[in-house]
């Protein structure tokens, strides 16, 4: 399975737990049994309500003919990316001068602002007020807002920070 690790980072071990014992057509009960560990607290690793530990990581590899350490690495790729995602949610645009009709679809605070840059830009300069489009313009920079408005709109006319640029 280390080979195959790269495809892995990022996901929760219990998915993956998970996956492997329904493909290999095994109960969650039958395997809680088989390792001596509780159903539930198999259950409750399948499902995200509790993390991976060691002792239960180790016997899961084992049972499972999977390569020692493997669970717990997965851990930590995603106990990393679970902070790295946090750490990126508290970089984003004054909130208090977007308005939330803006993002109708999608709940604002859990936007990824900068995986998302390109969907901002262009929701707010197709819906959004000049006080929005100017909070977008200085969270983004005029440079990254021009490039991707210019994909949008290739031949039309733009606004940008209340001036009109013709292409």
């Amino acid at each position: 399975m280390l080979s195959h690790l790269e495809k892995y980072k990022g996901i929760r071990p219990g998915a993956i737990l998970d996956h492997e014992l329904r493909k290999r057509k095994l109960s969650i009960t039958s395997f809680a049994f088989s390792i001596q560990e509780d159903q539930r607290t198999i259950e409750a690793i399948a499902h995200g309500e509790i993390s991976l530990d060691p002792s239960i990581a180790t016997k899961a590899e084992k049972a499972l003919g999977i390569d020692t350490g493997t669970f717990m690495e997965l851990q930590q790729y995603y106990e990393a990316k679970i902070k790295l995602e946090a750490e990126r949610r508290k970089f984003h645009p004054n909130l208090s001068m977007l308005r939330s009709i803006l993002f109708w679809d999608t709940d604002i605070n859990r936007i990824d602002w900068e995986k998302h840059s390109k969907f901002v830009i262009q929701r707010v300069f197709e819906r959004g007020n000049e006080a929005e489009k100017e909070e977008i313009t200085r969270f983004y920079g005029l440079e990254k807002v021009n490039a991707v408005l210019s994909q949008k709109f290739p031949t039309g006319e733009i606004h940008v920070m209340g001036h009109l640029k013709v292409r």
